[in-house]
């Protein structure tokens, strides 16, 4: 008997991903969550982080900003507009992004969520730099 569950991860323009995975592990505002095969059904928000895949082939980690899940019978879909491979990101690219939330986050007019919200994107796209 298979381990393996289906994933999915959709952009509002195209399917970024389509495969079998074993693991799954997603930035919820809830914590880090784990999902393996006949996890109970599941809707949650995503907030910024990695998303880290395991399958049989190989292993992902995908950047992503903002988004929704939802599993149900073994199918995991993860619906976000800012989705990206790492192993894509370049090291100027990152930097750029951290000075711009950098500036973002001392920036008066942000509420609380917002504040929250760029934090935790700050701190993964530090992670991501080293």
């Amino acid at each position: 008997m298979s381990g393996n569950f289906n994933t999915e991860i959709i952009s509002p323009d195209k399917t970024i991903l389509k495969t079998k995975t074993k693991l799954v592990t997603i930035p919820s505002y809830e914590g880090l969550m784990g999902i393996l095969k006949d996890h109970i059904p599941l809707v949650t928000f995503l907030r910024p982080g990695i998303i880290e895949l395991v399958s049989e082939e190989k292993d992902d980690k995908y950047f992503i900003e903002e988004g929704t899940v939802e599993f149900f019978n073994n199918n995991l879909l993860i619906l976000t507009s800012s989705c990206k491979l790492l192993r894509n990101f370049s090291g100027e690219e990152i930097q750029i992004m951290i000075q711009n939330v950098e500036k973002e986050i001392v920036s008066n007019n942000l509420k609380d969520k917002q504040r929250y919200i760029l934090s935790h994107k700050l701190e993964t796209l530090k992670k991501i730099r080293q």
